[in-house]
């Protein structure tokens, strides 16, 4: 497994890899708080800029309506394996390496923690897509199904500490107070954290930002 120290090596490896016809779809994983989301968006904007035609899906927007997990008690870990539409994300990943139309996803608005059906728009010129998420390569619970729908897969790692800190501080800026932002993050989160490092060895690469 290679260790990636930067945007650009991962964007330069993409782009050697990109294929005319069926599009390639990269997988970015990471523990919450290390970086997915952010490395994924910047991976996008660099492949655009290379011409790669690039478009970041986040698994976020497959988590359940909160309605749903109350009914199923799971409201109170938000953001395990159990608690996403695995199904509805593996039928878009597999609907997208040969779609010829637009294709619709759903985003995620982190200020009210629900699924936006229908607001990610993937044009049929996009040929990398960026899928960013916690379990794309979990061995369990159907996600098993999404690591062979992927052509590369990357693990973004960060130092525990750094992470957590960034966590607890991204929970209080969409909303939490000091005391339940700590405990969300070393609670539910860090359990899905312990989990998510479990599946590290089966990235493709290691993205080490500096």
């Amino acid at each position: 497994m290679a260790i990636l120290r930067s945007v650009d090596e991962v964007a330069a490896m993409i782009t050697a890899a990109t294929r005319p016809v069926r599009r390639t779809i990269v997988g970015i994983v990471g523990s919450p708080g290390a970086g997915k989301s952010t490395v994924g968006e910047a991976l996008v904007a660099r492949l655009n800029t290379l011409s790669a035609s690039a478009q970041l899906v986040s698994m976020d927007g497959f988590h359940l309506p909160q309605s749903r997990l109350v009914e199923l008690g799971r409201r109170d870990r938000m953001g395990a394996p159990d608690t996403f539409d695995v199904d509805g994300f593996v039928a878009l990943l597999e609907q997208l390496p040969a779609a010829t139309g637009t294709v619709t996803a759903p985003g995620f608005d982190r200020d009210v923690e629900e699924a936006t059906p229908g607001t990610v728009s993937i044009a049929h010129d996009r040929r990398v897509i960026v899928v960013e998420g916690s379990y794309l390569l979990l061995d369990q619970g159907g996600w098993q199904r999404v690591a062979p729908l992927l052509d590369l897969t990357l693990f973004v790692e960060l130092e525990r500490d750094i992470r957590i800190e960034r966590l607890i501080a991204r929970h209080e800026r969409y909303g939490k107070s000091s005391v339940d932002a700590a405990a969300w993050a070393l609670g539910p989160d860090e359990a899905n954290a312990q989990l998510i490092e479990h599946t590290a060895a089966r990235a493709d690469h290691e993205v080490r930002p500096g």
